[in-house]
């Protein structure tokens, strides 16, 4: 399913699945995605846990090779130009990979460093990202030293060192309080306005999806089954542009919020 224009298409797949070997036969963890993402809009890929939408994003940002089916990401052929398409893109995962011993400041160099900036280059751009994500303050103390939110937004400030066109979100909220949460849509909503960068964000919180996204893809058993903006969901499905997108969920996949949303990780 695709619902956006190809022109401003800035990621597109077809037929894209993946099919893992096991013991007991082959696992169809992605059973052919068609998506198009128009630039300059926040999408939120959703689904219950085994749906297919982390495999599915792990293809995308290049890490795990697709089994058939094929994808242009940032304008580059996610199979022939792997290295072209994480120049343009940031991904910030969920499980994170901050030193825990090194400061705001040296994990900011380090990864502009990364990105083959120059030493000079690479500490203008820390201190030009510490000060869009409010991070200034912190960055002579040690990532161990930092609260949940400060760690994620030194993060999706590490993804967005080479101001990639497109920053992919994997369950970005995890784990964090409240006010946490609501500083980083806060955040989301700042990166997409200021840098007109696209969000590519998975969540397994539907009030975030519902607050942050233009548009939703739901998965289900490896495939889209639905697609359309928060309120066309609620309306075709929720019965009502009120209804809640919990409910709207639930009656589109069958699965309740208590199984969405304490399950481990999904493929």
């Amino acid at each position: 399913m695709a619902s956006t224009t190809a022109s401003a298409a800035i990621l597109t797949t077809h037929d894209l699945a993946l099919t893992f070997p096991a013991r007991g036969g082959p696992v169809e963890a992605v059973r052919g995605i068609d998506l198009t993402v128009e630039a300059g809009e926040i999408l939120g890929f959703l689904g219950p846990n085994g749906a297919g939408k982390s495999t599915t994003l792990r293809m995308l940002t290049t890490l795990l090779p697709p089994t058939r089916g094929s994808a242009t990401v940032a304008g580059h052929d996610l199979a022939t130009e792997p290295r072209e398409v994480r120049r343009r893109i940031g991904f910030v995962a969920q499980s994170g990979g901050l030193d825990p011993e090194e400061s705001v400041h040296a994990e900011l160099v380090l990864q502009g460093r990364f990105y083959r900036l120059s030493r000079v280059e690479a500490e203008a751009r820390a201190e030009e990202l510490a000060a869009e994500l409010e991070l200034t303050a912190l960055l002579g103390r040690r990532c161990r030293e930092l609260s949940g939110g400060q760690r994620r937004r030194l993060e999706i400030a590490m993804a967005l060192t080479h101001r990639p066109r497109l920053l992919f979100l994997d369950e970005p909220t995890t784990g964090l309080d409240p006010g946490s949460r609501a500083d980083l849509w806060d955040l989301v909503r700042r990166i997409r306005a200021r840098q007109r960068t696209t969000v590519f964000l998975t969540t397994h919180y539907l009030d975030e999806a519902d607050a942050l996204a233009d548009r939703l893809v739901v998965v289900d058993h490896g495939r889209i089954v639905v697609e359309g903006t928060p309120s066309d969901l609620k309306r075709r499905y929720g019965g009502s542009p009120d209804a809640t997108l919990q409910d709207t969920f639930v009656a589109i996949t069958g699965h309740g919020p208590r199984q969405q949303e304490s399950a481990p990780l999904a493929l």
